[in-house]
């Protein structure tokens, strides 16, 4: 039994390896035609045209495709194909964006060269060009990570022109109310539909939220700290010991402390 033969993953016949597939999928938030289940019916339909079994998938769910940190199924993927773990000969990827929109374009080609070198192909199964390495393929793969590279741009761009207008109009960009604060739901009229909770969140397009005064102890205690911090010259900490001394709750269960009390003294709201 010694010298039994075992049969490794990494090691399968090219016959058998070649027609094994690895699908990669990623959703953000931008679009809902990047679900994960719409890419995973492409890539099924170009599988099946072209006799690949799908043998592993890869996803990230609700990751930006800027960067590689964070997007656990791409790293794991390249480690896989590095490592020579990978027990397929092609990755199924809906279009190039969902690869990446790396701001660098170079980022992207050096992930998919990682694949190409390990002998692994990477295919993208809506473009209507094929990822052969070809001249023409080749113009069309960069123009497309370009593309993809300054819609991330721009839409960061569109969006941090969207939270300053909405901020200067009195609304909130997410985030907990500080101490004596609360936020509250508001419709488009500007009628209030009541105070949320820690936690939750507006759920309709057209709502927003914006922030009002909380308890009146809590006012009071806030006007307090300004007075010993401004007027009577006091240290965040000495004034987090006598809070604490008075026994006054503090703002999600914590205790007070000169870290807490300086984010608050520096708060603009």
């Amino acid at each position: 039994m010694a010298n039994a033969l075992v049969v490794r993953r990494s090691l399968l016949p090219k016959s058998q390896k070649g027609t094994r597939a690895a699908q990669y999928v990623r959703m953000s938030t931008d679009r809902q035609r990047y679900s994960i289940e719409n890419q995973a019916v492409v890539i099924a339909a170009y599988a099946e045209s072209r006799n690949l079994t799908i043998v592993r998938t890869y996803r990230d769910e609700g990751e930006s495709g800027l960067k590689l940190k964070n997007r656990t199924g791409l790293v794991q993927l390249l480690d896989d194909v590095q490592s020579g773990r990978a027990d397929f000969s092609q990755i199924l990827v809906y279009d190039v964006s969902r690869w990446g929109r790396f701001q660098d374009t170079d980022e992207s080609a050096h992930y998919e060269f990682i694949c190409k070198r390990a002998g692994v192909k990477v295919s993208y199964c809506a473009e209507l060009f094929d990822n052969d390495g070809s001249l023409i393929s080749s113009i069309v793969k960069n123009l497309k990570r370009v593309m993809a590279a300054e819609y991330s741009r721009e839409l960061s761009v569109k969006v941090h022109a969207g939270q300053c207008r909405l901020a200067s109009l009195g609304f909130k960009q997410g985030g907990p109310a500080v101490y004596a604060l609360r936020r509250e739901l508001v419709d488009p009229g500007m009628q209030s539909k009541g105070l949320l909770k820690r936690g939750e969140r507006k759920y309709l397009h057209t709502d927003r939220v914006r922030l009002r005064p909380g308890p009146l102890h809590e006012a009071a205690t806030l006007n307090w700290i300004f007075q010993q911090y401004v007027m009577g010259h006091k240290s965040a900490a000495e004034i987090a010991r006598q809070l604490n001394a008075k026994a006054i709750p503090a703002p999600y269960a914590q205790s007070w402390n000169s870290r807490l009390l300086c984010r608050l003294l520096r708060n603009e709201n």
